[in-house]
């Protein structure tokens, strides 16, 4: 597995407001940023990221903008008679209608299938002009979640916590001995013994807060390291797998 640049020793979180310069066209504007003349800019507040030869500005905080064809874990927050209403951590309500499950579902009938309080792996369908959300279970793979404990991250922070091949939520996985799915909407699904989800939760925790900081894969190492030693446990085989999952 490759190794982060290493981050300079004096290398600190740099706060940034929308407006603010953050450097030449020496980089390439990333996320969070845009380019005027030569310059380029931040679009919003968050922390000033330099990485690959890309300025990103990662923001603090925000709720989750769904997008058609997104992986989301949903939370069933109301059921009607063809229906369910689920929270996709966003600031608007999804809708999952009985033709967008995989069961046959009589009308009146959805709670016997689906309630409030289920946890569900699922995607976003549609989005429409006025923010309407259609949720759907109709693809493989996607399923209710009956068990396992429940964390959420900033969403912006989601690619930092799946890494690159999902290198980070494999190394998470391999030495916890936990099933971990990431929700592209910040919502993130753990099951496994409680000592292995407590280590989890610290690494996902440790992603969250200090997302921005080089060397970030090499730093979760060496906490699961100093946990559990050099060998990471031996995990079962999962039914879905984070590659098919993203």
């Amino acid at each position: 597995m490759l190794k982060e640049e290493e981050a300079p020793a004096a290398e600190q979180r740099i706060l940034v407001i929308p407006g603010e310069e953050l450097g030449d066209n020496s980089y390439k504007p990333g996320t969070g940023t845009y380019l005027k003349g030569d310059r380029i800019f931040a679009t919003l507040l968050g922390v000033k990221n330099v990485r690959s030869g890309y300025i990103n500005v990662l923001p603090l905080s925000g709720r989750y903008m769904p997008r058609p064809g997104d992986s989301v874990i949903g939370i069933i927050k109301d059921v009607g008679p063809s229906s369910w209403i689920v929270n996709v951590n966003s600031p608007y309500p999804a809708l999952m209608h009985v033709n967008d499950v995989p069961w046959k579902v009589e009308f009146g009938k959805t709670s016997q299938y689906l309630r409030a309080g289920d946890t569900i792996l699922a995607k976003i369908g549609q989005v429409d002009e006025t923010m309407r959300i259609q949720v759907t279970l109709k693809e493989p793979g996607l399923r209710r979640l009956d068990r396992g404990h429940i964390t959420r991250i900033t969403p912006s922070k989601v690619p930092r916590v799946i890494g690159k091949s999902g290198s980070m939520v494999s190394l998470i996985k391999e030495y916890t001995g936990c099933k971990v799915f990431v929700g592209q909407n910040g919502i993130i699904w753990m099951d496994g013994d409680s000592e292995g989800i407590a280590y989890a939760s610290k690494c996902i925790d440790m992603i969250d807060r200090d997302a921005q900081m080089m060397g970030l894969t090499d730093r979760v190492r060496q906490f699961l390291i100093d946990k559990y030693g050099s060998e990471p446990r031996r995990r079962e085989p999962e039914e879905l797998d984070e590659e098919e999952w993203e």
